[in-house]
């Protein structure tokens, strides 16, 4: 009698942390589902259609998340720390060009690897407050990487122009543009890096 309660403790402490471990299964495969939907060109994926890609009953969906804003938010946070897994610092000193071509040709693999689900979100984001918060900090961390990188050439520009350039560099080097280029203009993907690549050469170098 003496060693049963601390072997109940034990076997209870045991199916607990089960139940915890097949719950953060659950969820990984319902973000899973939704995020593989998307990316196959369904960008309003419905919870039946979730549900059935993560094997999941609607039940166990909604279980898991309180609506589809959460479930939504919690795949942004996971594309998020994707797209933060892909990226790589980069030089912040030396000449221009090679500061531009580094910057180029990993913000083309980024942007083009969210592209799918910054789709879905888009058609979100007037509806989610979370879906929206979380698009103002990605947008907010790439003009801070733009801000880093170039900034010898902003720091040579009056407060006023250095603002305008600042706000031009990081609306060209965002999304949209990319978007624009490869789906509006047709451009492969090399193309489009270099339409990209002149695009910010020209308001680099273009002088104050």
């Amino acid at each position: 009698m003496q060693y049963g309660a601390p072997t109940m403790a034990v076997d209870l402490a045991a199916r607990v942390d089960g139940r915890l471990e097949r719950g953060e299964r659950a969820r990984h495969a319902v973000v899973d589902a939704l995020l593989g939907l998307i990316e196959e060109g369904d960008l309003r994926p419905t919870a039946p259609r979730i549900a059935e890609r993560a094997g999941l009953s609607l039940r166990s969906v909604f279980h898991h998340f309180a609506d589809l804003e959460a479930l939504f938010a919690a795949a942004a946070d996971r594309q998020l720390a994707r797209v933060r897994g892909l990226a790589r610092p980069l030089a912040r000193r030396g000449p221009l060009r090679a500061r531009l071509g580094a910057f180029v040709r990993q913000r083309a693999r980024l942007l083009e690897a969210i592209t799918p689900v910054r789709r879905a979100a888009l058609l979100m984001e007037p509806f989610s407050a979370e879906l929206a918060a979380r698009l103002r900090r990605v947008r907010a961390l790439g003009r801070e990487e733009v801000a880093r990188l170039f900034a010898p050439e902003l720091a040579e520009r009056r407060p006023g122009d250095r603002r305008e350039l600042l706000a031009a560099l990081t609306v060209v080097s965002g999304w949209h543009t990319w978007e624009a280029l490869r789906a509006h203009e047709r451009l492969s993907r090399p193309r489009a890096a270099r339409a990209l690549a002149r695009m910010l050469a020209a308001l680099l170098e273009g002088g104050s």
